[in-house]
């Protein structure tokens, strides 16, 4: 007995104890910051918005005003800073339009809200001859996209579908006719466009004029005149300080600075603040077929438009 005490004395093997029952503790449930999750979409909104208004913003061609370069379906990128920044610049959203338009289905001009307009630019520049730019007509909050035609200073008319600056013709040169695909976004309108709707074993295309005209600063670009409409003539003006006058490349169906408001065009030279940028390059381009069905996505983009440039060649002025 003795022995066996001295074992225990020397560290020998206990009695065993029972082990205790392992209790599993779930993890406690991580509640959701809802404060900090507004906090981050406030901060998130708020970087795309100034993106949006000091820096660049994507455009949707809605019209043919500026065939042949343009399409309908035409995504584009156009820098705000260009010309500097104006009462036009910056892109708030309007949740009740937004409301309207999804929700109550009544279109609606715009999704945002328009500033009270000054006058001026900060950091302002004024366009130059031959620019691709976006516009809000006076009194409207709708963008169009036009190109600069004339400058502060310069005496403009048009005559018989020529175009004067300072008694001098912009060269034209027949180019031929452009065969622009018909899809669900070119129509080829035979009220528009009478007779030109051409039909080949490749489909269906819409057959326009093109003529190349050369601005004086040698800068190149395509317009379509298709027939005698009423913006082939334009009385002489001299266009104001701080004023330019804009075209659509698609002389025959384009609401500019050769028509008045009441004709739903820009009322003459437009004030340099009411331009909104300058377009850039195309992204890409849909011919009208998307619907809910993801296959659609990919078979509507049209091959081949992605990238082209919005800047005009410079080519020699004649």
């Amino acid at each position: 007995m003795a022995d066996h005490m001295a074992l225990e004395d020397q560290g020998g093997p206990a009695p065993s104890q029972p082990t205790p029952t392992a209790t599993h503790v779930a993890p406690a449930r991580r509640r959701l910051d809802w404060k900090g999750e507004l906090r981050g979409l406030f901060w998130l909104l708020l970087v795309v918005l100034g993106f949006h208004s000091f820096i660049a913003k994507p455009f949707y061609i809605p019209s043919e005003s500026m065939l042949p370069g343009l399409r309908v379906g035409d995504r584009l990128v156009v820098s705000k800073f260009a010309y500097g920044w104006s009462f036009v610049s910056p892109t708030i959203p309007n949740p009740v339009a937004m409301f309207r338009d999804i929700v109550l289905r009544q279109p609606q001009e715009t999704w945002s809200v328009q500033l009270p307009a000054w006058h001026g630019r900060l950091w302002g520049s004024l366009p130059e001859r031959g620019d691709v730019v976006i516009v809000k007509p006076p009194g409207s909050n709708t963008d169009l996209i036009k190109r600069v035609i004339g400058l502060p200073g310069d005496r403009l008319e048009v005559a018989g579908g020529v175009v004067y600056i300072n008694d001098v013709a912009i060269p034209r040169k027949a180019m031929g006719d452009a065969m622009i695909p018909v899809d669900a976004n070119t129509k080829c309108d035979p009220d528009q466009y009478p007779g030109a709707l051409v039909r080949t074993d490749k489909g269906a295309f819409c057959r326009l004029p093109v003529y190349r005209e050369t601005l004086s600063n040698g800068r190149q670009y395509d317009t379509i005149d298709f027939r005698y409409s009423q913006g082939d003539n334009f009385p002489a003006i001299v266009i104001p300080a701080n004023h330019v006058f804009l075209m659509g490349d698609n002389r025959d169906n384009s609401a500019d600075s050769r028509f008045s408001e009441a004709e739903r065009g820009l009322g003459g030279p437009v004030p340099w603040e009411n331009i909104g940028g300058r377009a850039e390059f195309i992204t890409f381009s849909l011919d009208g077929t998307t619907s809910l069905n993801p296959m659609t996505w990919f078979s509507s983009f049209r091959s081949g438009r992605a990238g082209t440039s919005l800047v005009p060649a410079t080519g020699d002025a004649q």
